[in-house]
């Protein structure tokens, strides 16, 4: 019967533990109850922005391109063969008659000594039939032969002398031949590309040599095909080399291609530039700018101060210490400036820095407009003229 019965244990709370919670709670409401509610604080951005002004200004579209010699060969042999040597690197100074290449010779050698013995054949033939036709004529004179038989002697030598000759054309065409073997420069230039190695079978006038001439240099550019029109007009070409940014070099638009690059799709263009001092060398980057003053006023502002809110163009206008989204349409770039056509006027504040943080209707402050700092600069300026006049 002891077995079966059940031991029942009764909890009773700690009253240490219940003491400590008690005085943990009293505590915190003790303390949430001093604490101060959080005072909200403006969200006020600083930016940067430029009152509007409209001027007439320069319109510039600049393009990056390459300096090229006007003037370019792509020389080639006469006629085909096996390179044996090549005498100029790219970048060699070569003069006139300068020698470039060789073919191997020894082909063409035969050729000419072939045509060189079917000239000497002629030539035989023909002194054999002009002293038969000189003998018959005495004969006829006296009679001993008919007229038909110094006829044929006649008609003989006749084509003699003309196989003769047929034979001295093929003798110096075949020595031209020969002396096509070994290619040279026809100008005063500098080599800037090579198209062909030693051992190379070349075809008759496959290019193996670029030459190009000492003297005028011009830019090469690619204009976009919405650009054309307006930059045919322009006259105020100015050149600046990468090398040398700070140099500014007159230049003209001379030759603009009809016909648009196929890869690029842009209008190829040449600026010549006469006046080129010593330090453009071929091969070096330039940009070219295209510079036009626009008739009428207009507002310019930086590129940075254009949002781009989906498809549309604004600016943010500045108004009340708050900002506000304007819509604006562009006009044209001037180098890193835009023109606007419409959306804003002369004297409004727009930002120009911070316009991707802004929303409609946020509070900003504009770094650098501060009368207090402004006052203080005008001051130590004043002070500093009236130490310089007292001295």
């Amino acid at each position: 019967m002891n077995s079966l019965k059940k031991t029942r244990r009764i909890a009773y709370p700690n009253p240490v533990a219940s003491g400590a919670g008690l005085l943990a709670a009293a505590l915190f409401f003790t303390l949430a109850g001093c604490s101060k509610p959080v005072e909200k604080t403006e969200d006020i951005r600083p930016v940067r922005a430029i009152v509007l002004a409209a001027d007439k200004v320069d319109v510039i579209a600049e393009f990056p391109g390459e300096v090229r010699a006007r003037v370019e060969s792509r020389l080639a042999f006469r006629v085909g063969g096996k390179i044996v040597a090549r005498k100029v690197d790219a970048g060699s100074i070569v003069k006139r008659g300068q020698v470039l290449m060789q073919l191997d010779p020894q082909d063409l050698r035969l050729v000419q000594a072939q045509a060189n013995a079917g000239l000497q054949s002629a030539a035989s033939n023909l002194a054999l039939t002009k002293a038969e036709f000189i003998r018959y004529q005495d004969l006829r004179q006296k009679n001993f032969v008919s007229q038909a038989v110094l006829d044929a002697k006649e008609t003989a030598y006749k084509a003699a002398q003309a196989s003769h000759d047929q034979a001295l054309a093929a003798y110096r065409n075949q020595s031209n031949q020969t002396g096509y073997a070994t290619l040279v420069s026809d100008v005063d230039g500098v080599v800037t590309g090579v198209d062909a190695e030693a051992g190379q079978v070349v075809a008759p006038g496959s290019p193996v040599v670029r030459v190009a001439q000492m003297g005028e240099k011009e830019i090469v550019i690619g204009i976009p095909e919405d650009k054309v029109d307006a930059l045919r007009r322009i006259t105020d070409v100015r050149v600046r080399i990468w090398a040398n940014p700070d140099n500014v070099i007159p230049g003209k638009l001379r030759e603009l291609s009809p016909v648009a690059d196929p890869a690029t799709r842009t209008y190829t263009a040449k600026i010549s530039i006469p006046d080129a001092p010593a330090d453009v060398r071929l091969g070096m980057t330039a940009y070219v700018a295209f510079a036009a003053r626009t008739p009428n006023a207009m507002i310019k502002v930086p590129l940075t101060a254009i949002f781009q809110e989906k498809a549309a163009t604004a600016v943010w206008v500045v108004e009340n210490g708050a900002v506000r989204l304007a819509p604006v349409r562009l006009a044209a770039a001037a180098g890193n400036d835009i023109l606007l056509a419409g959306g804003v006027s002369n004297g409004q504040t727009i930002v120009t820095a911070g316009v991707n943080s802004l929303k409609p209707g946020q509070k900003v402050k504009i770094l650098g407009d501060d009368p207090i700092a402004k006052d203080e600069k005008k001051l130590a300026a004043a002070n500093e003229t009236a130490v310089g006049a007292a001295k």
